[in-house]
């Protein structure tokens, strides 16, 4: 069986206002109904498969109550977009006590992950009403969150970064037999492969 998630609700309190900081961001705006009393807009963030809702009558949640996260490929470049679109974000962060971890006393430290470890680097922005957003870098996946046999790479950027990740570790496994390797295309497919797939990395 299937089961992805489709939507997410966001509970606001200026439609118009919401509609203009996403339409903002770059998100697609997928609907916008009106009827009577009520009203859903639909926006989805670019390459994303999940959507958010709000509106008019969608939900008797509080507004400002959401917290949500946005995969990104560099939380830097990603940082500096949102910026460049006139967006409040912060500075670029990890957590003490590793991702979402907000029960020590200062959660967030200054500054990228040190290890640069895949889901561990971070920046946040709110949309007006106080709705909470992350930005989390995920460059490799966690075992099993994708399916190998339908990989896929979202934008030429992504497959670029993942092309440049590819090079360096072929770099070393020609350095460790001590030869050229003629077959690196293959190498190099299978290595981003499993690394999109989070599975065993070829040495």
């Amino acid at each position: 069986m299937n089961m992805k998630l489709e939507v997410v609700i966001v509970p606001v309190s200026d439609v118009d206002r919401a509609k203009a900081f996403y339409e903002n961001l770059g998100f697609r705006l997928d609907i916008d109904v009106t009827n009577e009393n009520f009203r859903a807009i639909q926006f989805t963030p670019p390459r994303s498969e999940t959507s958010i809702i709000f509106g008019k009558g969608v939900t008797s949640a509080k507004p400002g109550s959401a917290e949500l996260v946005l995969a990104v490929d560099n939380v830097d470049a990603a940082r500096d977009e949102l910026s460049g679109r006139g967006v409040d974000v912060s500075e670029v962060f990890h957590y003490a006590g590793g991702p979402f971890n907000n029960t020590v006393e200062k959660p967030r430290l200054e500054g990228r992950d040190p290890e640069g470890r895949s889901y561990f680097s971070f920046a946040s922005f709110e949309d007006p009403d106080g709705n909470r957003w992350l930005l989390q870098e995920i460059t490799t996946r966690l075992p099993g969150r994708i399916d190998s046999a339908t990989t896929t790479f979202n934008s030429a950027s992504d497959l670029a970064i993942a092309l440049r990740r590819a090079e360096a570790a072929h770099g070393e496994h020609e350095k460790r037999t001590g030869e050229r390797d003629a077959n690196w295309p293959d190498w190099y497919a299978n290595y981003m492969v499993a690394e999109r797939a989070g599975t065993e990395l070829p040495q």
